[in-house]
């Protein structure tokens, strides 16, 4: 039997075919599209027709590819981006462009947001996260303030993933998982915040969608496109979920201990969690996952976007950037980067800017800078990775993903700065992978398997023992590094220079 697996990503969406004998990939594709152009600083939209037709493109490329195994396939699992708003008149039809999770014109709405329920720490007891920008709610809000017959003409909200689960199969759902990073859901009881709710609209609830286990079926195919592609009958969509979510069942993070950390242009530290990790200080954000159970998460913003960078810069590839870092000792001899390129999400400083600290005549060179930009975005993970373990969530292997794992040198440097194991997949599909093993575990528990997602997803997902890199002597040194630079980022904070 064969699954499907989709991920809709912010550049592009990417098909992947799954055999679930084998366990095996048998068939990838994918199609990119850009952004809306020509709107305000800060603003960050998409068409949803983009998304389903790289769907429907990728779709048919699989299943070109698999040729007469076609018929073999039983099952689709959707992953999406996080967060993002789409708005759907009487009809489906979307009323206006998708604002997505990189979109930061709802600070004014969060604030809003916050001075009503009487600041953060108020609105972590009524739903366990903090108002941001990259979430949901605030984007609700903006779209009934700015363009109220906008709002007016929509008859449902859906986040990415669940719009293309609904022209899957017609059914409009939210998944926990999802639902938890639109900062409207209680995520200790997995249900609506009602308060949160009623502030950012009066006539929301009437708009969001009937809220399902992560663990049940989305619904069955729709006919039109099961004909339309040659499928059998009775393909399954499964429930599908956020790709955080579906990247931590493709990394096999579906147990306590292991956390998945991505390198690529922005960061994600996330683990498994038995119980709901709410953070007093808003910085984790407090998810549900898409096994019945919790995610905790920390972003940040600048990872690959910075070293890639350094090593434009310096014309370097990718190899003669390996070996300048590797030349350099753990702390390049005193320079230091806040590597606040963009702003920053953890710690929240949307308006944050880079700084390098400790230029000396010894460390201005080009290998000193590219290994400080290495480490500062590699310290700025480990910043998260420590407020998980302040809130009792204790890594014991942590599993890389992203264009950053590539590098050898950054791999021991995130070992060294982590302090535990680290390792990659032998598979890099990540989110995709994992949408296709939710597909498959569906599929599989309706024909009567007790395994639970955990052990199946275990079958499914390998590490690549040649990328395992320890903790080494430099392991001594990072705590130090990171005390230093969280001093400096307060002390620039303080006076508004950061």
């Amino acid at each position: 039997m064969i699954f499907l697996g989709i991920d809709c990503g912010t550049q592009s969406t990417k098909t992947i075919a799954l055999d679930g004998d084998s366990r095996r990939i048998l068939a990838t594709a994918q199609q990119a599209y850009g952004f809306v152009s020509g709107l305000p600083p800060g603003a960050m939209e998409q068409n949803p027709s983009d998304w389903i037709a790289a769907a429907d493109a990728t779709i048919r490329s699989v299943l070109e590819q698999l040729g007469t195994r076609i018929t073999e396939v039983r099952g689709i699992g959707v992953s999406g981006q996080q967060h993002g708003l789409v708005a759907l008149d009487d009809a489906g039809e979307v009323v206006r462009p998708a604002k997505l999770w990189c979109d930061t014109s709802t600070v004014e709405e969060c604030e809003e947001i916050e001075r009503h329920f009487g600041g953060t720490q108020a609105l972590i007891a009524l739903a366990g996260n903090a108002m941001l920008p990259g979430y949901t709610a605030p984007k609700i809000l903006w779209l009934r303030k700015n363009e109220p017959e906008n709002w007016e003409r929509t008859r449902t909200v859906l986040l990415p993933h669940d719009y293309l689960n609904w022209w899957l199969t017609g059914t409009f759902a939210m998944e926990y998982g999802d639902a938890s990073g639109t900062a409207l859901l209680d995520v200790r009881t997995r249900d609506w915040a009602d308060p949160v709710v009623e502030f950012v609209a009066s006539d929301l609830t009437e708009k969001l969608p009937p809220l399902r286990s992560s663990l049940e079926r989305h619904g069955e195919l729709q006919s039109a496109l099961r004909t339309s592609w040659g499928l059998e009958p009775d393909v399954i969509v499964s429930a599908g979920g956020g790709d955080n979510m579906m990247g931590a069942i493709g990394t096999g993070n579906t147990a306590p201990g292991v956390v998945t950390a991505s390198l690529g242009t922005s960061g994600t530290l996330y683990a498994f969690a038995t119980q709901p990790v709410v953070d007093s200080q808003g910085e984790v954000a407090a998810f549900c996952d898409s096994s019945n159970h919790w995610l905790p998460l920390v972003c940040t913003m600048n990872v690959t976007l910075v070293t890639e960078m350094t090593r434009t810069l310096f014309a370097w590839d990718h190899a003669a950037n390996d070996a300048a870092v590797a030349s350099v000792p753990a702390g390049s001899d005193g320079l230091l980067m806040l590597p606040y390129l963009t702003g920053e999400r953890t710690p929240n400083l949307p308006d944050g800017c880079g700084v390098l600290h400790g230029l000396n005549t010894q460390n201005f060179t080009a290998p000193h800078l590219a290994r400080a930009a290495m480490e500062g975005v590699t310290l700025g993970l480990g910043y998260g990775l420590q407020r998980f373990r302040d809130l009792g969530v204790l890594p014991q292997e942590i599993r890389l993903t992203g264009g950053g794992s590539n590098s050898p040198v950054w791999r021991q440097i995130c070992a060294d700065v982590f302090g535990v194991p680290v390792v990659c997949l032998e598979s890099g599909e990540g989110a995709g992978l994992g949408a296709a093993i939710q597909a498959a575990w569906l599929h599989g528990s309706e024909q009567g398997s007790n395994l639970s997602l955990a052990d199946f997803t275990n079958g499914f997902v390998r590490t690549d023992p040649a990328t395992r890199a320890q903790p080494g002597p430099a392991t001594a040194r990072y705590p130090e590094l990171l005390g230093k630079a969280n001093q400096l980022r307060t002390a620039l904070s303080s006076v508004n220079l950061l």
